[in-house]
C-alpha cells in the first residue's frame, strides 16, 4: 500500500514562507513516494487573510493543501495548535515541523521513513547526531541554552535533540496520552506523555530562519521549566512521593536519636 501522511505546520504572520514551503515539500514526498497533505494551522495576525489566499492559489494550482484559522477567541499557541492539526489530520501518520523553513522540506522522507516503516513509534529531526548539525553560526550563549535545556529533558527521553518541533509519530501512538498543550515543546509533550517506544532520532541540518521573525521569548523559557516540572510529576510522582517519605523517615530517626522528638 501507498504510504501516507499528514504534515501539519503551525503558522503565526509567515506568508512570505508558504509557497517555498508548500513547493519543496510536495516535490520532495513526491520523489519519495509519499501520499501527503499538508495542513497549515493558522493562529489569526495581521498576515492571516493574505496566508489564506497563498493557500487558496496553492490548492487551486493543484497542491493537497488546505488551511485552518484560530481567531482570537478560539484559542492560542503552538502546541494546542498542532495538537488541533493533528485531530483534523486526515492520514494515521502524522508529522509536525515549522513554517520558517528552517527545517528543510526535503528532510520529510528521511524524518518519516521509519514511523511510516512500522520500524518507530516517534522519529525526531535532531541536530545532534552524525549527519545532523546547524547551517549557521549560533552565538556561544545560544548553544549553551539550548545544550542545557536538553540536559533537563534527559531523564524523560533518550532522544538527543527533545526539543525539536520537528517529529513524527502517529494517532494511535498520540491516543495513548493527555497532552498538555502549555509551551512550545510539543514533540517533548508527546513523546514523555504517550511513553514513545521506540524513539528513533534522524540526522537533520538545522537551517536559518529565512523570511519572518523568531517567536522565541523569556516567556517561552519559563514556560518550558513549567513543562518539564509537569512530565517529570507525569512520569516519576511515585518515586518522587517515596523519595520525599524516606526523607520524612530519615529526619524523624535523626531527630529521635538526637532526643529531639519521640515518636514512639
Amino acid at each position: 500500500a501507498m504510504k501516507e501522511l499528514s504534515v501539519v505546520v503551525p503558522t503565526y504572520n509567515e506568508t512570505e514562507n508558504i509557497r517555498p514551503l508548500c513547493e519543496r515539500l510536495f516535490k520532495s514526498v513526491k520523489d519519495a513516494d509519499i501520499k501527503t497533505e499538508l495542513l497549515i494551522m493558522d493562529d489569526e495576525s495581521g498576515g492571516t487573510e493574505e496566508t489564506m489566499g497563498i493557500v487558496k492559489v496553492l490548492h487551486d494550482e493543484g497542491y493537497p493543501i488546505r488551511i485552518h484559522v484560530r481567531r482570537k477567541n478560539e484559542g492560542r499557541g503552538l502546541s494546542s495548535a498542532v495538537l488541533l492539526g493533528f485531530e483534523k489530520a486526515k492520514y494515521e501518520n502524522i508529522l509536525c515541523m515549522d513554517a520558517d523553513l528552517q527545517h528543510e522540506p526535503e528532510s520529510v522522507p528521511a524524518v518519516a521513513d521509519p514511523v511510516l516503516n512500522g520500524e518507530a513509534e516517534f522519529t525526531l529531526g535532531s541536530r545532534n547526531v552524525s549527519g545532523g548539525g546547524l547551517g549557521f553560526d549560533w552565538s556561544f550563549k545560544r548553544r549553551m541554552i539550548s545544550k542545557i535545556a536538553t540536559l533537563m529533558a534527559w531523564p524523560l527521553t533518550a532522544s538527543t535533540d527533545p526539543m525539536s518541533g520537528f517529529f513524527c509519530t502517529t494517532k494511535t501512538v498520540l491516543a495513548r496520552g493527555k497532552c498538555n498543550p502549555i509551551g512550545f515543546k510539543i514533540g517533548l509533550e508527546v513523546m514523555a506523555r504517550c511513553r514513545c517506544n521506540p524513539v528513533k532520532d534522524v540526522a537533520i541540518t538545522f537551517r536559518e530562519r529565512v523570511a519572518g521573525e523568531s517567536k522565541l521569548t523569556m516567556k517561552q523559557n519559563i514556560q518550558y521549566i513549567e513543562q518539564l516540572l509537569i512530565l517529570y510529576w507525569d512520569r516519576y510522582s511515585g518515586v518522587i512521593v517515596i523519595l520525599f517519605l524516606l526523607f520524612v523517615a530519615l529526619l524523624l530517626f535523626i531527630a529521635q536519636s538526637l532526643g529531639l522528638v519521640s515518636v514512639f
